[in-house]
């Protein structure tokens, strides 16, 4: 039996996913979650064979909740389920360790064997975000700037886009403000930006954030 984990804020999603998961008999939800907070302590709290992940949590968002989560259970595969396009954060959430990305309109197709892919150890990856890869190892295709950001820099340009404040970064990553202050600039240099006012313009404008 595959044990699941749901992380998402919403519940009518939570539902949804639940029920398809039900109709499969060597699946069952052991548990949920509508927090990021949640979903670390129940990892902490019992065993699962996967987690669903929401990459939009009310408290710690996706990406933090995910690298707290491999690093309590480095084994447990990590799915990502977002309503965003494989383009826009499949690739670093890869890089942060996640097993897979699911974008929620195709979730209720490609659930299942990116459940079953996951659990035998591999990664999942769509046909799409497959394209993507391919493009960016042949240099096909015009990669984005965010793309070129390491996990930690990725991480932490999500949360000056987002408007958090240096300090405030410091503090929930466990750094130093200058270790943050260094991040900045490396992410500001990468992507030939000024200032946060840039960053947060570039996120909305590529979908990054609402």
């Amino acid at each position: 039996m595959i044990r699941i984990l749901i992380a998402d804020d919403h519940a009518i999603v939570r539902a949804g996913l639940r029920q398809f998961i039900a109709d499969h008999a060597d699946m069952q939800v052991a548990a949920e979650a509508s927090t990021g907070a949640e979903a670390i302590a129940a990892v902490r709290a019992q065993e699962f064979d996967v987690v669903l992940l929401d990459i939009s949590m009310p408290d710690k968002n996706g990406i933090d909740t995910l690298k707290t989560i491999k690093h309590v259970r480095p084994e447990l595969p990590v799915l990502m389920l977002s309503a965003y396009a494989e383009d826009q954060y499949a690739v670093n959430l890869l890089r942060a360790g996640a097993a897979g990305y699911l974008n929620k309109e195709a979730a209720s197709q490609q659930l299942v064997g990116a459940i079953r892919t996951v659990v035998l150890g591999r990664k999942f990856v769509s046909p799409t975000l497959a394209q993507i890869l391919a493009d960016g190892v042949s240099g096909d295709a015009d990669r984005p700037l965010h793309a070129e950001l390491s996990q930690r820099e990725f991480q932490i340009f999500c949360k000056l886009a987002a408007g958090a404040a240096v300090s405030k970064i410091a503090d929930e990553l466990n750094l130093s403000v200058k270790t943050v202050s260094t991040y900045r600039t490396r992410v500001l240099e990468k992507m030939a930006m000024k200032s946060n006012a840039d960053l947060t313009y570039y996120a909305i404008k590529n979908g990054l954030i609402e």
